[in-house]
């Protein structure tokens, strides 16, 4: 599909695209530019790409499709750094989770005769780092394209074409929509995850080993999120400011009347809550964004592996 891709960033979802493209053969070449050497050592040695630098000016020459898989905070200088070295015709993208950030950091900096197509994968784990990623990663999942005005059309359809080829579905979004989106479906998610996280370990009552011995499974589910890559979620965060605190005011008058039910005994007030947010679970599972495995085809180790684990 692509003679040459240069991927800009090579940790869970940057090596996740390179192993995707090598399995279905998308491209004869992939180059791997990282700022961490350490970082860069440990792709060649899985053999993520074909040419490596710490240098992504040099990795983005003669590339046909450049994917910036940084922390978006990156983004302004990694756009400047690349902006003259870019191939005529060149189509460049992204896999940040926030949008109008992300136009705002790289378009002005871009030379007009490149395609400038931003997106986001909607997909990922707790783990990060080159080793993080696998093929897999994309099948069935969305990848939502938020292409800017004047995008040609070509060039859409064959960025398009590649996430496809990836396993996933892809959707064509505006930008502003994608970020009030992601902000109420991952963004305050992860924020109240860490938050949660964070409360339990300042209780001056309960002791870490008590929280950690005795973590129900909800808690256990808050941890895993908020085991998430500190850095991009920081960026998250300060580039998407305003959808955020958008969700946050909402998430706040409903948590201030859910504290009332509780206070004054509104049994009925919580069932139907209950209710319905157990609805939007089975709609979550239906849409094949989740399974109804037991606990959820999360691994249980078995009394055997757990006395091993001791």
């Amino acid at each position: 599909m692509f003679e040459k891709i240069a991927l800009i960033g090579i940790g869970l979802i940057g090596s996740s695209i390179a192993r995707a493209i090598r399995e279905q053969k998308l491209a004869p070449h992939v180059a791997i530019s990282t700022r961490s050497q350490v970082t860069l050592d440990k792709a060649e040695e899985l053999g993520l790409g074909d040419s490596y630098s710490v240098d992504p000016t040099v990795v983005v020459q003669d590339a046909d499709l450049v994917i910036i898989c940084a922390p978006v905070g990156a983004y302004e200088a990694i756009g400047k750094a690349i902006a003259s070295h870019l191939k005529p015709g060149a189509i460049v993208s992204d896999v940040g989770s926030v949008k109008e950030h992300v136009v705002k950091a790289l378009q002005p900096h871009l030379p007009d005769n490149v395609h400038f197509i931003p997106g986001h994968p909607i997909s990922g784990t707790e783990n990060s780092g080159p080793e993080a990623g696998f093929a897999s990663l994309f099948e069935g999942k969305w990848c939502i394209l938020t292409p800017v005005e004047g995008t040609d059309q070509t060039a859409l359809d064959k960025l398009t074409a590649l996430w496809r080829a990836f396993g996933s579905d892809v959707e064509i979004m505006d930008a502003k929509h994608h970020d009030m989106v992601l902000a109420i479906t991952s963004h305050v998610p992860h924020l109240i995850a860490y938050n949660i996280v964070g409360t339990a370990d300042h209780l001056e009552s309960v002791t870490k080993s008590e929280v950690i011995k005795f973590s129900a499974g909800g808690f256990r589910d808050f941890t895993r999120i908020a085991a998430s890559d500190p850095v991009m979620w920081r960026d998250v965060f300060l580039t998407n400011k305003e959808a955020v605190m958008e969700m946050l005011g909402r998430f706040s008058e409903d948590l201030s009347m859910l504290q009332r039910a509780v206070r004054f005994g509104d049994g009925e007030m919580l069932e139907e809550l209950f209710t319905r947010t157990r609805n939007i679970r089975r709609s979550i599972i239906d849409a094949g964004q989740e399974t109804d495995a037991p606990d959820f085809g999360r691994h249980v180790s078995t009394p055997e592996e757990a006395e091993k684990e001791a």
